[in-house]
């Protein structure tokens, strides 16, 4: 399992545009406070804008289907800029692709990122080949990481009719909160140093093994291998 966002792909301004128009949009009121994407689903990040901004309204009132559906349709509008203002991390598509290449392995993404967003930054940069999508976890669904990565990895399984135990579970990600996240849903966490976090802070969060980036795919698929206990 992968991150999206920024582990794969930077599109943090294509995002943050598609954010604030959605935002004015449902609430009437500018997104002027921005708060911590990293780790974060889509719904979450949106409770903090909806705390952030003095917005009027009731507990229990805040219209967050509203603000999704705005959201996918303003990022939707964007998806011609993803090429121009956004990139795909150095060396992501060698790394997939290399992985794909194990045996006996199915790729898919657990991201904060509401789907068609997701499908749409990983599209843009050819990254989506080696990705069975249809399986993924993504920031439509409302749950927490930790949740994310468990509904995937039995998905997964309905899906292949084969068993993917938690120790053959991985996930590759840039971030504390979602290693942290690994950690709860019992998948193996490996970090990939974004500048998001430091190596220390990873590791202390609980990833084993920690990547300077994606530039190099055998390092990718040793760290997978270790992770795993598959030889190699």
């Amino acid at each position: 399992m992968w991150n999206v966002d920024p582990t794969l792909v930077d599109a943090a301004q294509v995002t943050r545009a598609a954010y604030a128009e959605a935002f004015e949009r449902v609430t009437g009121v500018p997104l002027v406070y921005l708060a911590p994407t990293a780790g974060r689903t889509d719904s979450e990040i949106f409770f903090e804008f909806f705390a952030r901004n003095d917005v009027d309204g009731e507990p229990g009132e805040e219209p967050l289907a509203a603000y999704l559906d705005a959201l996918a349709e303003g990022f939707a509008r964007r998806r011609d800029q993803l090429t121009a203002r956004g990139r795909a991390a150095q060396g992501a598509r060698e790394a997939l692709a290399a992985v794909a290449a194990m045996d006996d392995t199915v790729q898919t993404v657990v991201t904060g990122t509401i789907m068609p967003n997701a499908v749409a930054k990983l599209a843009a940069f050819g990254l989506d080949a080696h990705l069975d999508l249809a399986i993924g976890g993504f920031g439509s669904e409302h749950y927490p990481k930790a949740s994310l990565i468990q509904f995937t990895r039995m998905r997964a399984g309905e899906a292949k009719g084969a068993a993917f135990p938690e120790e053959s579970t991985v996930y590759i990600t840039d971030s504390v909160r979602d290693v942290e996240a690994a950690v709860i849903g019992r998948a193996a966490p490996i970090a990939v140093l974004s500048g998001s976090a430091t190596e220390s802070q990873l590791r202390a969060a609980g990833a084993g093994q920690v990547l300077p980036d994606l530039t190099d795919p055998q390092a990718v698929v040793s760290a997978v291998r270790r992770a795993t206990a598959l030889p190699g």
